[in-house]
């Protein structure tokens, strides 16, 4: 009989328990869908659901990798970069009122 026929598979490698903070972990996910709710109990259901994805044309990642002779996707650090600063202006745009009024509750 072989010797890897014997092993038990579980009982190999080192367990390693990911903090709450580890983001997409399970426990992560789980607190955030917890604070979810109860913004929901709170607040009530939201109104709206949002969502936001990046567009290679905009002007600002055009201006990156034009002059440099590359495609957007020759550097996927631009692309990141700009859609992070740009939702983050929604968001603060959302916060502030100037889109839809006043917010009851955001997580």
């Amino acid at each position: 009989m072989s010797a890897l026929k014997d092993v038990d598979a579980a009982r190999l490698g080192k367990r390693i328990i990911l903090p709450s903070t580890f983001t997409g972990g399970p426990r992560y996910m789980m607190n955030n869908c917890k604070d979810a709710f109860a913004i929901c109990r709170y607040a009530g259901y939201p109104s709206y659901f949002i969502t936001m994805t990046c567009n290679p044309e905009w002007d600002e990642i055009k201006r990156e990798v034009t002059p440099i002779g590359l495609k957007e996707e020759d550097r996927p650090d631009i692309l990141c970069r700009v859609f992070k600063i740009k939702l983050d202006g929604l968001i603060e745009d959302l916060k502030e009122g100037k889109i839809f009024g006043k917010i009851l509750g955001y997580n």
